[in-house]
């Protein structure tokens, strides 16, 4: 009977999962359907992600992750192929009965749409897990406005981010669970596939790692077991990962993705839960279980230690310059202490009251998987410091202790029932940074105009009109143009793409004779200007009133770009006058 109430409790959370996803993508859709209808995504990744997906259904190699038409002479992408497998197949399949563009619309859709019910269910699951059935179902609506992990699933958002944060909480849903080698080789394939994905996650499946040594370490019931199946788990899926996933630019000298320096560390970092398992029964007291795993550490971290020196700086190849003016102010990637006020609190503000109601939950019931979801959480804040990024992991965590403190206030009147709900609703946070530290409005250009998007859909238009050639365009414009176009360009904001970034810098801020070498040596049939765009690099003009952008911005024509005859607003499209690109004529 029991084990009944519990099915039909995990059916009942998945179809409430289901039913607030759908009613969140739709509101979404409807709202944003100018957008998605145009498969104008959200964010730079994501389009680039489609476009990955459709070279790879027309034919390109499936273990050849180059975009070609990116940078100096093609770009050795960092990514994986393992998140392009269903959204991959949806399109197959549907584009069979509807089309190409229909199939492309319904799987940017559909894929995160179906990884947020995936989310929402391993939530409650986990709540339910840690003895708060009742109120599993609170935790769902609690996770479904948790900011900023929800805009990670928003229609459009086939990145690899939403897929990771799953594979993440399925991880931490099997260390909660009965301990047994099943549970703990999922858990095990879970942490593989995160990692096969990319290294985003590598500190949360480290430090869940040390929590399973740790109840290994004190002898706990069963643990041996789940370690066993962990480490089973985890070997044999980054193994068979290596044999499916490498990809042709698998050497390539940067521990940044799944290449062969990220496989060597986890794959050797895999045996040491094996080694210690299968050892448990000549290490019968905790003296010799120390000494155990400090053989196993030493001698791993010998044998790892140049990997490990090139896995602790995967951004050590971006060019100084790069570094300085384009990755220090990606959004995301901005330590919390150096991000605008109104944005850090937005991101780490349910975080910090999640570890709050995380200790509160612990102190009060003594439970060790509270301890362990604390954990998690913590580190979440930690790497925040460090990377905004770092906040979505936590605030997915954060659901199960906070629906626990909404359903402790539920008996103590409605004062402190409105103050645990706005406590817990992530959306709270940043409209109070908001309304705390107002954005000033955005300027408006000369006539009365906005300014145009640099990435809008009217300017892709206007470029796709064009006769296929090179673009010159600032850094995020690349993955749309590349997604909306025939035209290959020069930068995009991926960090192995040094040669084409720095182009684009040393193009927009250097003089325009400086500018016209570029387009030649570069072959550039077109450049593009957009207001704004290349503040960040303001300062780093040699001579800003005699910078190319500059130039194009306020003065004279420059006599070797003429305007093309497609034009959106205040955003400019320049052809490079003909034989200026090409390539000299042989003597």
């Amino acid at each position: 009977m029991g084990w009944q109430a519990d099915r039909r409790a995990t059916w009942g959370d998945g179809g409430i999962a289901l039913l607030i996803a759908c009613i969140l993508a739709l509101a979404a859709c409807w709202r944003d359907w100018a957008q998605l209808s145009a498969l104008h995504l959200p964010d730079t990744d994501d389009v680039m992600r489609l476009q990955q997906i459709r070279d790879w259904l027309a034919g390109q190699a499936f273990d050849d992750l180059s975009q070609h038409r990116l940078g100096v002479g093609g770009l050795a992408m960092h990514w994986s192929r393992l998140p392009d497998l269903v959204p991959g197949a949806m399109i197959a399949v549907l584009s069979r009965f509807t089309g190409d563009r229909t199939a492309e619309i319904a799987a940017v859709i559909l894929w995160p749409t179906l990884l947020f019910v995936t989310a929402l269910w391993l939530i409650a699951t986990i709540t339910r897990r840690l003895g708060g059935a009742a109120d599993a179902r609170t935790a769902i609506i609690i996770a479904a406005i948790s900011y900023p992990m929800t805009t990670l699933f928003l229609p459009g958002r086939i990145d690899h981010h939403g897929f990771q944060i799953v594979l993440l909480l399925t991880l931490m849903e099997r260390m909660l669970a009965r301990p047994s080698v099943a549970s703990g080789a999922i858990a095990g394939v879970a942490a593989a596939a995160s990692l096969i994905i990319g290294l985003e996650t590598a500190p949360f499946i480290a430090l869940a790692s040390v929590m399973l040594w740790l109840s290994w370490l004190a002898d706990m019931p069963h643990a041996r077991a789940w370690m066993l199946g962990y480490g089973a788990g985890l070997a044999t899926s980054i193994g068979s990962g290596a044999l499916i996933f490498s990809s042709q630019q698998w050497a390539y000298p940067a521990c940044d993705g799944f290449t062969q320096s990220a496989w060597a560390l986890a794959q050797t970092a895999a045996i040491a839960p094996i080694l210690l398992a299968l050892s448990t029964a000549w290490l019968t007291n905790l003296r010799r279980r120390l000494a155990a795993t400090f053989i196993v550490a030493a001698s791993i971290a010998a044998l790892l230690m140049p990997t490990l020196h090139t896995c602790l700086a995967p951004y050590a190849g971006v060019d100084p310059l790069l570094a300085r003016l384009w990755l220090a102010n990606v959004g995301e990637a901005q330590p919390l202490f150096l991000a605008p006020a109104a944005i850090a609190f937005g991101y780490v503000g349910l975080g910090v009251m999640g570890c709050l109601a995380s200790f509160w939950c612990y102190w009060r019931t003594g439970k060790s998987g509270w301890a362990i979801l604390l954990a998690l959480q913590l580190a979440s804040i930690g790497l925040t410091l460090f990377q905004l990024r770092g906040a979505y992991a936590g605030v997915a965590l954060a659901a199960p202790a906070l629906a626990m403190l909404v359903g402790a206030a539920r008996t103590r009147g409605t004062l402190q029932l409105a103050g645990a709900w706005l406590a817990s609703a992530g959306i709270f946070y940043p409209l109070a940074a908001g309304a705390l530290t107002p954005v000033p409005p955005p300027p408006v250009a000369p006539h009365g105009q906005a300014a145009a998007s640099c990435a809008s859909p009217a300017l892709l238009q206007a470029l796709a009109r064009l006769r296929p050639g090179t673009v010159m365009a600032p850094m995020d414009l690349g993955p749309y143009v590349i997604a909306a176009t025939r035209h290959r360009v020069i930068s995009a904001p991926y960090h192995r793409n040094n040669a084409g970034n720095l182009a684009q810098y040393h193009f927009y801020l250097g003089t325009p004779d400086a500018a016209r070498q570029i387009a030649r040596d570069l072959a550039i049939d077109y450049v593009v200007y957009c207001p704004g765009s290349l503040r960040e690099a303001k300062d780093a003009m040699i001579a800003p009133a005699a910078a190319t952008i500059t130039r194009l911005r306020i003065g004279p024509s420059i006599g070797w770009l003429h305007p093309a005859p497609e034009q959106v607003g205040t955003a400019r499209i320049f052809a490079i006058k003909p034989r200026l690109s090409s390539p000299p004529l042989p003597h």
